[in-house]
This record gives C-alpha cells, sequence and structure tokens, in this order.
C-alpha cells in the first residue's frame, strides 16, 4: 500500500513562469518542509511514500 502527500499551489505569476515551474516549487517544499516525516515515524518506508503537487492557475491545473 502505498501512502501519499499531496500539496496544493496557485501559480504566482511574478515569480513564477510556468505551471511547471509551480509544480516543481510545490514538490521541492515537500522535500524541503519533510512533509512526509510523520509518515516515517509510523514505520512507512519512504519508498512507499508518493509524492504529488497541484498547481492551478485559474482553470488550468497540472498535477505532478
Amino acid at each position: 500500500m502505498e501512502e501519499r502527500v499531496i500539496e496544493f499551489k496557485v501559480r504566482d505569476a511574478k515569480t513564477e513562469k510556468s505551471l511547471e515551474e509551480t509544480v516543481e516549487k510545490a514538490l521541492s517544499q515537500i522535500e524541503k518542509m519533510n512533509y512526509d516525516a510523520e509518515l516515517q515515524i509510523k514505520g512507512i518506508k519512504k519508498e512507499r511514500i508518493r509524492h504529488y503537487s497541484f498547481a492551478f492557475e485559474g482553470k488550468k491545473v497540472l498535477i505532478g
């Protein structure tokens, strides 16, 4: 069984050139902020944790 960590971000047109960049920032934030630490404390191996980011710009969405 896999566990998931999901980060949602709205694109900031002032600092991000594309939705792809927003997705990458969200994935980086998951790593940097160690959002999966609690799952690992519960004994879930890092290999079983999947990271997903949802980037929004109006009605557009990109999932990474």
